[in-house]
C-alpha cells in the first residue's frame, strides 16, 4: 500500500466496524495521535484506542494485527478503561476520532 492517510484508516475502520465488534467485542473505537492530527510522517505508526465489552488481550491483538495487515506498519494499541494513566487519557481525547 502507498502512503496512508487518516481518511484510509477511518475508511478501513469504518468498514470493519461490525467486524470489531462481533468478532472481538469492540463497543467503541477511534484513531489517535500523529495520524489523527495530520502529523503522520514515514514511519509513523498508528495509534488504535478501543473500548471492549470485558478486557481480553486476544481481542487487542487480534483487532492491532488486522490493521497492520491492512497498512503494513506498526500500530500501538490502547484499552479506553476507567482506570488509567490520566495524562494518556487527556491525550487522546485531546485528537481522538471515534468510527
Amino acid at each position: 500500500m502507498g502512503a496512508t492517510s487518516k481518511e484510509d484508516i477511518v475508511m478501513f475502520i469504518s468498514e470493519h466496524k461490525a467486524e470489531f465488534e462481533q468478532k472481538f467485542g469492540a463497543k467503541k473505537i477511534g484513531l489517535f495521535a500523529s495520524y489523527a492530527k495530520g502529523e503522520a510522517r514515514e514511519g509513523s505508526d498508528i495509534d488504535i484506542v478501543v473500548e471492549l465489552e470485558r478486557p481480553d488481550l486476544f481481542c487487542l491483538i487480534g483487532i492491532k494485527q488486522m490493521v497492520e495487515e491492512a497498512f503494513g506498519c506498526k500500530v500501538d494499541i490502547v484499552r479506553l478503561r476507567e482506570k488509567m494513566n490520566e495524562t494518556l487519557r487527556r491525550r487522546i481525547e485531546q485528537d481522538v476520532i471515534y468510527v
